[in-house]
């Protein structure tokens, strides 16, 4: 009784289907082990896909936060100054100069806060951050450390660095004689917050400072090295009355940074860096991860076409009878090609929702296995939605691409000949 009432519904059910959707959901029953194993080939190539592609993409992300996140993305400094040397002139030799550079002094930004200005109108740029900073000694009690003393305005400094994430004790207080250095600096010195330590700049001036928080870059050399103070405090130690040694610049596209560089270049006619030119080498190891994860999705996608369309091909030489019925009974070429490349189309829209649930428990898997040396996790188990809208778009796509062939070669079959096969 209960399978005689389960069939009028199912017929009512399919009354309603469009009949190029019904007949091709009927050859995918049918042919349940090819369906299968297409459907794993696309299901497989969607998750490798999405995974690849947000793993790496987050890994990119965690690699550049923390290479970049304790720098400026670009830098202005003044131009270089070298020195002329012109050679003793004589009967067998001609005259040369030779250029030599001054030695090393600490020089101001000529103009700086024109300089300033000019960089925070640039287009592309986020925060302009005037930065003092050189070397000095710390000391605390026998011991003494060889540090970078740099002086900041506080407000400004933080919309280039966000150093409020890097503190591990204590807050950003640099005002007066208040001063944040590293931790292991700290350790070294066997200070800690609240305590005093004194700074001598190679110009003999020194300061004792007031200790207000403790910061931890990732970076162990800044850590030991990096010492915070006020603007005006560093310019009094480092003999720089008014002047500022560099402009820390942010800007709002990474991968801009040489065009801005550029930009204010021109308009500044001084010494201008981006992190794209002195982290050459980071830079060249994104691109070839990039270019990487490109190859592999174009193989991916390639393998799966091939997949669903040698299926279909030998789905169209099994399935000869019953086209060549259709066909006499009058159903047209166009309809008999629909049918085909539905198939193509749902196999991959099934195999994208399969392939992005799968992709999804491999990041969480891998983001359980695999750790940075702090014990952190290197990425987080999440989806770009339009990571896996592409995904299944693609894979939709690839589907029905693939089905294109063995539908027309469907579409051309002759009834006769089809039904006597």
């Amino acid at each position: 009784m209960a399978t005689s009432r389960h069939r009028p519904a199912l017929s009512s059910w399919t009354r309603w289907m469009p009949f190029e959707l019904l007949v091709a959901l009927r050859f995918l029953r049918e042919g349940r082990m090819q369906s299968v194993l297409i459907l794993a080939g696309v299901t497989g190539g969607v998750a490798v896909i999405i995974f690849l592609t947000q793993l790496i993409n987050q890994l990119q992300s965690t690699i550049i936060d923390r290479v970049l996140g304790s720098q400026a993305h670009v830098v202005i400094r003044p131009l270089e100054e070298v020195t002329q040397r012109a050679l003793t002139p004589s009967q067998d030799r001609a005259v040369a100069a030779v250029v030599q550079p001054r030695d090393q002094r600490l020089r101001s930004v000529d103009q700086w806060e024109r300089m300033a200005a000019l960089a925070a109108a640039t287009p592309g740029v986020l925060a302009v951050s005037p930065v003092v900073s050189g070397p000095a000694f710390a000391s605390r009690g026998n011991s003494n450390k060889s540090v970078a003393l740099l002086g900041v305005q506080p407000d400004a400094y933080r919309r280039v660095v966000k150093m409020d994430d890097y503190m591990t004790r204590g807050r950003f207080d640099v005002t007066g004689t208040n001063a944040l250095i590293g931790t292991d600096l700290a350790s070294d010195l066997g200070v800690t917050v609240g305590d005093k330590l004194r700074v001598t700049s190679a110009s003999g001036r020194s300061e004792t400072l007031d200790i207000t928080g403790l910061f931890d870059m990732g970076n162990r050399d800044l850590n030991r090295r990096w010492v915070f103070v006020t603007l005006k405090l560093a310019q009094t130690l480092l003999d720089l009355p008014g002047g500022v040694s560099n402009i820390d610049v942010t800007v709002k596209d990474l991968f801009g940074a040489n065009e801005v560089a550029d930009a204010v270049r021109a308009q500044t006619g001084l010494t201008v860096d981006s992190w794209m030119q002195t982290n050459s080498g980071l830079l060249n190891a994104l691109s070839n991860q990039t270019v990487s994860n490109n190859l592999i999705r174009s193989f991916v996608i390639i393998i799966v076409a091939l997949g669903i369309s040698s299926v279909l091909v030998v789905s169209v030489v099994q399935k000869q009878r019953e086209i060549g019925i259709l066909r006499a009974m009058g159903t047209g070429r166009r309809r008999i090609m629909m049918v085909f490349l539905l198939q193509g189309g749902l196999v991959g829209l099934a195999g994208s929702v399969l392939g992005s649930a799968l992709a999804f428990g491999l990041l969480v898997v891998f983001s359980h296995v695999f750790k940075s040396p702090d014990g952190g996790s290197l990425f987080s188990a999440q989806l770009d939605p339009m990571l896996v809208l592409l995904a299944s778009v693609v894979a939709c796509g690839v589907g029905l691409a693939a089905a294109a062939i063995p539908a027309r070669s469907a579409a051309r079959m002759d009834p006769v000949q089809a039904i006597r096969a």
